[in-house]
């Protein structure tokens, strides 16, 4: 069964969302889940290499990974929202993927800024199987609504995270609700420079194990 590849257009809020879906080699889907990219005003796209990283180790987790770009990125249309807006269009194709799919569980995962959409999104709505963050910034706005999220939650952090320091996330773990998995990969920056693989490895295994 080979892999299948598809760009599609998912009608967001703001106006058509460019999106990729990416399906598993070998056999069907066994979840779908949103990844999300990082911030759309310092170049974060979907063809991000931690975020097509992070959507490859999802499908070698036998997860449909449904990438999509913000709007006011690449071809999709819209202005920057300032994450309200961000969080609608990952609403938007969070609806997508689950009428794709509609007998399959659905999960949620982003990188950086994408982290901060899909944890508020996942922690409004039901029946996230998980939300995974990635290169979580600790420093980008308030954290109060994760410390009331009872959707599992996955963290996957640079141990050299300059937006997401050590510390301070793991102080913020501290006080999260279970169930929750914080997983540190050794890497020389937010970016996971040098640890692209590992970071694949890691989601890979954990997106398989919840």
């Amino acid at each position: 069964m080979p892999r299948l590849i598809e760009s599609h257009w998912i009608r967001g809020p703001a106006g058509r969302l460019e999106a990729i879906l990416e399906e598993p080699e070998g056999a069907p889907p066994q979840l779908g889940a949103v990844v999300c990219h990082p911030h759309p005003l310092y170049g974060g796209t979907m063809h991000n290499k931690v975020v097509h990283r992070m959507a490859r180790g999802l499908r070698r987790a036998g997860i449909a990974a449904l990438r999509f770009n913000f709007r006011g990125v690449g071809r999709s249309e819209g202005e920057h929202g300032d994450l309200t807006g961000e969080i609608e269009d990952a609403r938007a194709a969070l609806g997508w993927l689950r009428r794709r799919y509609p007998e399959l569980a659905f999960a949620l995962a982003g990188f950086s800024f994408g982290a901060r959409a899909i944890t508020r999104l996942g922690c409004e709505v039901e029946g996230a199987r998980w939300l995974m963050a990635a290169g979580f910034p600790t420093r980008q706005g308030p954290t109060d609504y994760l410390e009331a999220c009872g959707a599992p939650k996955l963290f996957i952090q640079s141990t050299r995270d300059e937006y997401g320091p050590r510390e301070e996330l793991e102080a913020l773990f501290a006080r999260l609700p279970e169930p929750k998995r914080l997983i540190w990969v050794e890497a020389a920056d937010h970016f996971f420079a040098g640890a692209l693989e590992t970071l694949e490895e890691q989601v890979s295994a954990a997106a398989g194990r919840v």
